[in-house]
């Protein structure tokens, strides 16, 4: 099963984002068998950091709980809110999966 993460960065732990972001970029490394893609979402009008992006292949929910809290960004409260959503891949590259 694919999952999409949507990720809303919590202000008051912005700041600490420079300092961890070499760790969670190693964490992506880490678990690239698991996390098929991932980045940073931003606000279109200001440009401000707001949150972030990951495609995880996983078989559960719960084992999708257990690689964000994880992430060294987890760790130190830099996530606000999480919303985990199943997803089903219908269109790639011009072409009709289903």
């Amino acid at each position: 099963m694919i999952y999409a993460l949507i990720f809303e960065d919590d202000e008051k732990h912005a700041s600490k984002r420079p300092q961890y972001m070499a760790d969670h970029l190693q964490f992506l490394m880490d678990n690239q068998d698991r996390i098929k893609a991932a980045g940073t979402i931003k606000d279109a009008g200001t440009d401000t950091p707001a949150g972030g992006m990951w495609l995880v292949e996983a078989d559960s929910p719960g084992q999708v709980q257990d690689l964000i809290e994880a992430d060294p960004f987890w760790a130190i409260g830099l996530r606000k809110t999480i919303r985990l959503l199943e997803w089903t891949q219908v269109f790639a590259d011009g072409k009709r999966l289903i």
